[in-house]
């Protein structure tokens, strides 16, 4: 696909239906950095607004359903997207809005995060919006990619090992799911189970400071939507997304007294600009670029 502009060829426009976090450590901002980090225009639809902060979510308000339809469409009727990724949608009524959005436009690749608590235990869907999840979301995807606690509340299954895993990951699949990824980074070790097509695929990594980083299911279900749109299988597209995030957790680091963050360009090394040199670039455009006279 070209830009008419330019003659360019447009990288692909992957869409993140999400919560924005003001820390910008997970959700919408997340998403977008894991997107432009793989190559791609990411263009995002809020769900909900959050006030939060690296130590804890203390308020969410959720955006009224027809308001975040509106997003949407306003998208979908002016980009050729690539590939969408769901992350947190608040509540029943936006986790529906979402759903006739997939059957009104039916593309080619859609990665479903179910977000239900945060890192801190802040309640993020309701149950009502659970419940609609387990039932209609989620035949609507391409791949689901709960965590074990996400796992556990949408199968109704305690998972203590592997073998639980493994039962989780079909047991979804019966519910209606067309393929699963069960991140078990919170097992001893970071196994992720791969369910598609009767094929069951371990996702083995070593463990990295799990525990203290927030917003790694965003950013492996971004990367695995950015991996699916440039033509990856989908058992491929899990194991670069995976290798990501793991490079991204090792090489995060604080912006504030909480939870680390990912550091979503860890590829780019991009300095910061030098402090204290405040030049402006002398290109005699402007008359505010020409040095003052004395």
């Amino acid at each position: 696909m070209t830009n008419g502009h330019n003659g360019h060829g447009a990288p692909p426009i992957l869409l993140s239906i999400a919560g924005f976090d003001p820390s910008c450590g997970a959700g919408t901002a997340a998403d977008l950095k894991t997107f432009a980090a793989h190559g791609c225009y990411g263009i995002a639809a809020i769900a909900s607004l959050t006030v939060q902060n690296t130590q804890e979510v203390e308020t969410v308000h959720n955006t009224p359903s027809a308001e975040l339809r509106a997003q949407l469409e306003a998208l979908a009727k002016d980009c050729d997207i690539a590939a969408v990724k769901i992350g947190m949608l608040g509540n029943r009524g936006n986790a529906a809005a979402a759903a006739e959005f997939l059957d009104a436009h039916k593309f080619a690749h859609v990665v479903l995060d179910p977000v239900f608590k945060s890192s801190s235990g802040a309640e993020l869907l309701d149950a009502g919006g659970i419940k609609f999840v387990s039932t209609e979301l989620l035949k609507r995807v391409s791949v689901i990619t709960p965590n074990i606690p996400e796992a556990e509340v949408l199968t109704g299954l305690t998972i203590k090992e592997l073998s639980d895993i493994e039962s989780a990951a079909r047991k979804l699949v019966e519910m209606g799911a067309h393929a699963v990824i069960v991140k078990g980074g919170h097992l001893d070790r970071a196994v992720d189970i791969l369910f598609e097509a009767g094929e069951m695929i371990h996702l083995a990594a070593d463990k990295v400071k799990v525990e203290h980083t927030h917003g790694t299911g965003c950013a492996f279900s971004s990367a695995l939507a950015a991996q699916l749109a440039s033509g990856r299988s989908l058992f491929e597209a899990a194991a670069l997304a995976k290798a990501y995030v793991t490079k991204a957790i090792e090489k995060g680091y604080a912006i504030g007294k909480g939870r680390i963050p990912l550091d979503h360009f860890y590829r780019q090394r991009i300095e910061p600009p030098p402090r204290g040199i405040h030049e402006v670039p002398q290109h005699g455009l402007h008359p505010a670029a020409e040095p003052a006279t004395h």
